[in-house]
């Protein structure tokens, strides 16, 4: 990313509704050091330019994408440094993608307990009540079967 700075300058609000995001979101990431800290005008008050805008854009798309705090830090390190290798950033990429997949499996296998627990439901007292049958009981669960009746769903 260019850290050249434009001459216009803007505050938090201007900043936060031109990314897309919340003024709070703006205070945390320069807290956590992803934005440089603001400059401040004579009445203290944060500004901004276009570089830090182009920044807060590429921190919020990559979150909005599901990467961590600490992969986004990785990616703009990188992006600060145009002329060096993308490897890492596919290296990056890459272990996002392994865990979203992993993540969709999980989903699609809750999905589809959800779906036999609802399907198996006859409809008459919460005592024959399927669903609560097997909410009751995780050995009755087909997702736990194959993941030691540990599956978390997050």
């Amino acid at each position: 990313m260019s850290h050249a700075t434009a001459t216009t300058a803007f505050g938090i609000g201007t900043l936060a509704q031109r990314a897309g995001c919340q003024v709070q979101t703006v205070r945390y990431y320069e807290q956590i050091g992803l934005l440089p800290p603001a400059t401040r005008n004579a009445g203290n008050q944060r500004r901004y330019d276009n570089a830090t805008l182009r920044r807060l854009t590429f921190i919020r798309h990559a979150r909005d994408f599901g990467f961590s705090v600490e992969a986004v830090r990785e990616l703009l390190g990188m992006a600060d440094h145009p002329n060096m290798p993308c490897d890492h950033a596919d290296v990056i990429a890459k272990r996002h993608l392994d865990e979203v997949e992993a993540r969709i499996a999980r989903l699609s296998a809750l999905r589809d307990e959800l779906k036999r627990m609802v399907a198996q439901c006859a409809g008459g007292r919460v005592d024959e009540c399927r669903i609560v049958e097997v909410l009751s009981d995780h050995q009755q669960c087909l997702h736990a079967a194959g993941h030691g009746g540990q599956q978390t769903i997050r």
